[in-house]
C-alpha cells in the first residue's frame, strides 16, 4: 500500500494485533485531508460511510455515497475518495489482506469461491446502499467485528474471520460468473496502475514524458495519448495535482517550513507552487494551514 498512508496518516489501532492483517480506520474528508488520489493496493477494502456525502470512484466508475452506503474495493482496483461540494464526509476505511481467509492448503473455500472473487472473476457490486438486496447482512457483520475491536478480548481474531466468511457468503450468494475481461482492457488496467505506482513512488522527483513512457513501454506521443485517455487530462497536469494534494497534507501533518514542503513534493519554484495551490485550493499555503 502507498500514497502517504494510506501509509502515514493513518495510526494502528489501539489493541489490533500487528500479525492479525486487519485494520480499520475512521476518516474525514475534508477534516482529514481533502480527498484520496486514484490509487490501487493488493489488500481488500471496505469504504463505510458514517456521515454526510461524498464521491468515490472505482476503476474509473464514479459513484455518489451517504451515510451507511458501503464500498467493496477488491484488490487491484483503482479508487479515489473525493468530497462532494460543500459536504463532510466521515467514512471508516476497513482494510485487510485476503490471505487472511485462504487456508496454507488450498481447499474448496479458496479455490471456488474465494480467489475468483478477490481476482475480480466474479460479477460483485462495488456499492451497497441500506435497501440494496444482502446489504443488511453485509453492514451487520461489518458493525459486528467493529463492536468486538471496542475490546479486542482473546479470541477476537476467531469472531473476526468467522464474520468475513459470513459476510463473504452473502455476498457470493447473490453474484454470478462474470464476461471474460478483454485483453484490451486488462492491459489499460495494467498500464494505468503501473503509472499510477510509479508516480506516487517518485512524484517527489523530476519525472519527464520520457522517463514515464519509458516505465510503460510507451512511445512519449502514445504515452501521452493513452494517458489522456484513461484519466481525462494530461500526465503534467495529473502529477501537479497530485503534488498539490500531497503538500496540503504535508501543511497539516507537520510544521515543516512551506519552501521545504514544495521541495519535498516535486515543486522547485516556490512562487510557482504558491500560485499552483491557491488555484487549486483558493488560498495560499499558510493560510490552509492556519484554516484547517
Amino acid at each position: 500500500m502507498d500514497i502517504i498512508q494510506y501509509e502515514n496518516y493513518q495510526e494502528k489501532e489501539v489493541g489490533a494485533d500487528p500479525s492479525f492483517p486487519y485494520q480499520t480506520y475512521i476518516c474525514s474528508i475534508p477534516l482529514d485531508f481533502i480527498e484520496v488520489p486514484l490509487h490501487w493496493h493488493d489488500e481488500v477494502e471496505f469504504i463505510y460511510i458514517k456521515k454526510g456525502k461524498g464521491r468515490i470512484a472505482v476503476d474509473f466508475q464514479y459513484y455518489d455515497v451517504s451515510e451507511r452506503d458501503i464500498i467493496l474495493v477488491l484488490p487491484g482496483q483503482l479508487h479515489s475518495i473525493g468530497q462532494s461540494q460543500g459536504e463532510v464526509m466521515e467514512y471508516e476505511n476497513i482494510i485487510f489482506q485476503y490471505n487472511l481467509l485462504l487456508s496454507r492448503q488450498p481447499d474448496i473455500c479458496g479455490k471456488e469461491y474465494l480467489l475468483p472473487l478477490f481476482q475480480q472473476q466474479l460479477n460483485v457490486p462495488t456499492l451497497f446502499s441500506p435497501n440494496d438486496t444482502g446489504y443488511t447482512s453485509i453492514a451487520g457483520c461489518l458493525d459486528d467485528i467493529d463492536s468486538i475491536r471496542h475490546t479486542f478480548p482473546p479470541g477476537y481474531q476467531l469472531f473476526t474471520k468467522g464474520k468475513l466468511f459470513e459476510l463473504f457468503f452473502g455476498l457470493l450468494s447473490t453474484c454470478s460468473n462474470s464476461e471474460p475481461v478483454h485483453n484490451s482492457r486488462r492491459l489499460n488496467m495494467d498500464k494505468t496502475r503501473q503509472i499510477l505506482k510509479y508516480m506516487e513512488q517518485h512524484y517527489a522527483e523530476k519525472i519527464s514524458i520520457e522517463t514515464i513512457a519509458n516505465v510503460t513501454g510507451f512511445s512519449e506521443s502514445h504515452f501521452m495519448k493513452f494517458f489522456k485517455s484513461a484519466l481525462g487530462t494530461s500526465f503534467t497536469a495529473y502529477l501537479n495535482d497530485y503534488r498539490l494534494t500531497m503538500a496540503s497534507r504535508l501543511l497539516l501533518a507537520s510544521d515543516d517550513p512551506i519552501i521545504g514542503i514544495a521541495e519535498d513534493t516535486g515543486f522547485d519554484n516556490l512562487s510557482y507552487f504558491n500560485r499552483s495551490f491557491k488555484k487549486k485550493f483558493g488560498m495560499t499555503p499558510s493560510e490552509f494551514r492556519k484554516t484547517h
